[in-house]
């Protein structure tokens, strides 16, 4: 692979190159983690380590990453580094500027994923076992927080699990258009959770959806997923209303 040098980038020295260079180290660490196989939750080098490897500066590597975790190919944690969130070349890529969305725009966001997502679901029903297995154990930490009212914590790990069943789904497309959704989608899920409110009712739902995942039953899973996005979206359109009311 070959790495690119800001002594050697004119953009050092002349304006309105600089872009395309860091296009240039952008692509290259999406080409790290395609021959590394890396998968996502699996860790990259150190800002540190990569700036080195790649021959950029630290801030430059920082941006490149940030530029990353934008369009959903990487995170990084604060404190314990930068992970690969989707390994593969994204064909959906989600807005990394969304602005705040109104309760006309969730309810419509709701309506996207009740049209995908029962499909997904049916599909994953036929998924590897240990690919189902991760989704029990999502469920099982959702358990936990719904417990410990983590309301924050738990919203991210309900949404891991709707992530997991897409991705499950095997379709790569459909699976990022899911991802896409959510990530637009995050910035108004506490306001769902306010306007939908019954925690349990959502955790024993996902809980009957990987039921159906785990006795290999898609067109039960799929019913299942169906329902719950409906139920969710009567919920808080019934609520919205009562808002602006």
């Amino acid at each position: 692979m070959t790495s690119v040098s800001e002594r050697d980038d004119p953009g050092t020295a002349r304006a309105g190159t600089r872009p395309s260079w860091s296009d240039l180290v952008t692509e290259q660490v999406v080409e790290l983690i395609d021959r590394d196989q890396l998968q996502p939750g699996d860790r990259l080098p150190s800002v540190q380590a990569l700036a080195g490897r790649f021959a950029v500066a630290q801030p430059t590597m920082r941006e490149v990453l940030r530029r990353l975790q934008a369009i959903g190919v990487v995170e990084m944690r604060h404190g314990s580094g930068v992970y690969v969130r989707d390994g593969g070349r994204r064909v959906v890529l989600p807005n990394p500027y969304p602005r705040r969305l109104n309760h006309e725009t969730i309810l419509d966001l709701l309506d996207a994923r009740i049209l995908i997502e029962p499909h997904l679901a049916a599909l994953a029903a036929g998924a590897e076992p240990e690919r189902v297995a991760e989704l029990a154990d999502v469920l099982a930490r959702a358990g936990g927080l719904v417990e410990a009212g983590e309301d924050a914590e738990l919203s991210a790990t309900n949404l891991d699990f709707h992530r997991g069943v897409a991705r499950c789904g095997g379709n790569v497309v459909l699976a990022q258009v899911i991802d896409s959704l959510l990530d637009l989608y995050m910035a108004e899920q506490m306001e769902v959770m306010r306007l939908y409110a019954d925690r349990l009712h959502d955790h024993e739902e996902h809980v009957a959806i990987l039921e159906a995942i785990q006795d290999g039953d898609g067109a039960l899973a799929a019913e299942r997923m169906q329902r719950h996005l409906a139920g969710v979206r009567s919920v808080v359109a019934e609520r919205v209303d009562a808002d602006e009311s």
